[in-house]
């Protein structure tokens, strides 16, 4: 495929779309959020975020792993419990579970959501096991179907890691509102930005309660300001932030849907390569294509590293699948899981920011296949 296009700059896996309108409420935030209006923008993102997931709770927090870890605090998860969650995340999923002295237990995804195989969640329940968290990898809702099945048949918590897949629907419904708590990310990397900054959503008024206690340093708000009764956690949002948050949050349908597009150019050019597999979007699903992405299959002759070190020479950024964590050297452990060792160690995460062109995606993809090419 001839591709007379050039860049002048690498082409980077990410990068945010910021308008007028966030601009102007960030200028408005840092001129005039204090004193009496240093929480306006806090609580417009929160109502808002609620509003579009049609959830009743929403709390912004410092970052995604902040909510999460809430989360887990407001179950009552702790030493001794065990929550399951798939092999292949990025680290904060398995790392806020031992902030609580749980233990995580690893099981296998599907081969083509690359999300938490229902199946290998079965086999994983214990009697220790407490909670499941399904992650809607790369903006793929996972099986909440069949999850939720078998978390309420053993009575088990579900929260959903939902930081890469704002925008997304399992059978018409958003992720975020599929099980009893979920997280999302508004690191820089995301479909909404911030920088840094996550948010808890629930429509479980007790543990929304629980977890708004902790995450305000566990102040009695009844007997003062500085009344404290618990060692509790600053994970709150600044209003600053917040201000970004909501001019992206306003926008989120129109960055959603450029990241199909995007997909969509990379499908027509590389979607019928034999030995590359790329996302998939099941019947019941809208994927947000967070990431487009490539899966290599080894009759290719060449490893995902070596294609990754050789693109960057040709001023193509891109960044692997997350690595299984039982090869983490904190979780190392035999693993059973051989769907996640081939997409972790096998995969491609390919320039996917919100400003890509159709230019630039078409050179990516003609640089991908002559490198193939030339194996």
């Amino acid at each position: 495929m001839k591709n007379i296009y050039k860049p002048s700059k690498t082409i980077l896996t990410a990068g945010p779309s910021i308008t007028k309108k966030e601009i102007q409420y960030v200028i408005d935030a840092v001129k005039n959020g204090w004193n009496f209006h240093f929480n306006d923008y806090i609580e417009r993102f929160e109502k808002t975020m609620a509003s579009y997931l049609g959830v009743k709770h929403a709390m912004a927090t410092s970052s995604g792993t902040g909510a999460l870890h809430l989360s887990l605090l407001a179950m009552d998860i702790k030493e001794g419990d065990e929550v399951i969650l798939p092999e292949i995340s990025a680290v904060a999923s398995a790392n806020v579970i031992t902030y609580v002295g749980a233990k995580p237990v690893f099981v296998d995804i599907e081969a083509d959501t690359w999300c938490m195989d229902p199946q290998s969640v079965k086999k994983a329940i214990t009697k220790k096991t407490k909670a499941v968290m399904p992650v809607h990898l790369y903006g793929h809702p996972a099986n909440m179907g069949e999850i939720n099945s078998i978390a309420k048949e053993h009575d088990l918590y579900v929260l959903e890691d939902a930081c890469p897949s704002l925008g997304a629907t399992f059978k018409g419904k958003k992720t975020g509102n599929l099980g009893d708590m979920a997280a999302f990310s508004f690191q820089g990397a995301k479909v909404a930005v911030i920088g840094e900054g996550g948010m808890l959503v629930t429509n479980n008024s007790k543990l929304f309660e629980k977890a708004s206690y902790i995450a305000d340093l566990g102040r009695d708000r009844n007997r003062g300001a500085f009344w404290h009764t618990i060692v509790g956690y600053k994970y709150r949002m600044a209003n600053i932030q917040a201000s970004l948050g909501l001019a992206q949050l306003e926008r989120i349908e129109s960055l959603v849907e450029k990241k199909r597009k995007i997909f969509q150019w990379y499908h027509k050019r590389l979607g019928k390569i034999d030995g590359i597999s790329m996302n998939v979007e099941k019947d019941w699903a809208k994927n947000t294509y967070w990431m487009s992405s490539i899966v290599l299959e080894k009759k290719l002759g060449i490893t995902r590293d070596e294609l990754m070190v050789k693109l960057k020479e040709r001023m193509i950024d891109t960044r692997p699948f997350f690595f299984p964590f039982s090869m983490l050297p904190m979780y190392k452990t035999k693993s059973d899981n051989p769907v996640s060792y081939d997409k972790g160690l096998n995969g491609i995460n390919l320039p996917s920011g919100v400003m890509l062109t159709e230019k630039e995606v078409g050179y990516v993809a003609s640089q991908i296949i002559d490198l193939l090419g030339k194996r």
